[in-house]
């Protein structure tokens, strides 16, 4: 690249306040980068979130007893759990998922995770760029 050459810049992120990686950039501190809500809508989740071409990733807390009301999004997700326990509803299966455990759920499914009382959830987020972070509150017939 000569002196003149500008380096290209990243595409904006499709979440408002999410990193988009730029070319270069291969190293993020998830609790450090940023910190945005992972559905302000509907969730309580909370931490940093860094975006690629075609997948995003994020660190999440969840306050203990508070939680997301049910949603769905366009993207498919996977949810791992890092510290703490999660009752977790996927297209009306409940478990309580705790560190160690992974939940899958599929693009457009109806979810909703809650923190148990007593401490803090801390996830690892992964979803796929069809669509941004957050997703769209649904009805609560099956909470």
């Amino acid at each position: 690249m000569s002196k003149t050459d500008k380096p290209s810049e990243p595409p904006e992120a499709l979440t408002p306040g999410v990193k988009r990686a730029g070319p270069g950039e291969y190293h993020f501190d998830l609790k450090r980068v940023n910190s945005v809500m992972g559905g302000p809508e509907y969730s309580t989740a909370f931490g940093g979130c860094v975006e690629g071409e075609r997948m995003m990733a994020a660190l999440m807390r969840m306050p203990a007893g508070t939680g997301a009301e049910m949603h769905s999004h366009p993207n498919e997700q996977w949810i791992y759990i890092l510290e703490g326990a999660m009752e977790s509803n996927v297209n009306g299966q409940r478990e309580v998922m705790r560190p160690g455990t992974v939940i899958y759920i599929p693009a457009g499914t109806r979810h909703f995770g809650r923190a148990l009382a007593g401490e803090d959830v801390v996830f690892f987020t992964v979803k796929d760029t069809s669509h941004g972070l957050h997703g769209v509150k649904t009805q609560k017939d099956e909470d």
